[in-house]
């Protein structure tokens, strides 16, 4: 899996893919091109076999992504053709992680702001230290945030919630955070790329085609706006049942052993 763009990156550790944002000198925030790789990456990870679990996350001790980088604002986003463009891109990345198959981890420390919150909304679950930062802050700069990107904050704190980040655009701290539902587990600063390691691992021992079952049938329950419809959700269920992981599966329990998937 190669990357043309240094600031944003796939790594590969055993079953987890990592999406790397590395971006020092902006924090983080992501330019119109590594929008566009983000998404590529995504995708790309999500059609490889070999993987089970993909992780966002800042490289090092960055910030996990504080935006869109507003200096480009007078270039790539100064009117309106160009910012339906960029944010083109934004919801092109936000849908990637949404309808990746493998379920998807966002690991966040300092500045999770604006199109990283979207990034972090689209995820599956929300893993942030003490030091995270939450804030939508279009209502500052004159901007609207996406309109259809608008649903993964949505379904990741209700709509109640989202206006009141949306109308104040006040930064929200890691204890409301999760309070709100917005943060799956929130760790220690020296804990979180441990406890993220260590979940992605728990989950990678999973069959891979039960989880895609189960997240899809939740993205339908839960009536999100991105969810795929109910056939899609029942032949993902009939192909678990006619699956050799499930052949596993049976047997393990019976022999009293850890079951070994193949995703088959």
């Amino acid at each position: 899996m190669q990357s043309v763009h240094t600031q944003v990156r796939a790594e590969i550790k055993g079953p987890v893919g990592y999406l790397i944002f590395d971006r020092p000198e902006r924090k983080n925030a992501l330019s119109f091109e590594m929008w566009k790789e983000a998404a590529r990456l995504v995708n790309e990870m999500g059609a490889n076999r070999s993987l089970r679990v993909v992780v966002l996350r800042g490289a090092g001790d960055l910030p996990f992504c504080s935006g869109a980088d507003i200096s480009e604002f007078e270039t790539v986003r100064a009117n309106a053709e160009g910012a339906r463009a960029y944010e083109d891109a934004n919801v092109v990345a936000f849908d990637a992680i949404a309808a990746c198959p493998l379920p998807t981890i966002a690991m966040i420390r300092s500045f999770c702001m604006g199109g990283g919150m979207g990034l972090a909304a689209a995820c599956d679950l929300r893993i942030a230290s003490e030091s995270a930062e939450f804030a939508i802050p279009p209502g500052r700069l004159g901007l609207a945030y996406p309109p259809s990107a608008i649903r993964y904050i949505v379904a990741a704190i209700g709509p109640s919630n989202a206006k009141d980040m949306l109308y104040t655009a006040r930064r929200v701290k890691a204890l409301e955070a999760e309070k709100l539902g917005l943060i799956n587990r929130l760790v220690k600063e020296a804990a979180l790329e441990s406890e993220v390691e260590k979940l992605a691992n728990a989950i990678a021992e999973n069959a891979p085609l039960s989880l895609k079952a189960g997240k899809l049938a939740i993205n339908y329950a839960a009536g999100y706006a991105f969810a795929d419809d109910m056939k899609a959700v029942k032949d993902a269920a009939d192909r678990c049942f006619d699956s050799a992981d499930y052949r596993e599966g049976r047997s393990a329990f019976l022999e009293k052993r850890k079951a070994q998937f193949n995703g088959e």
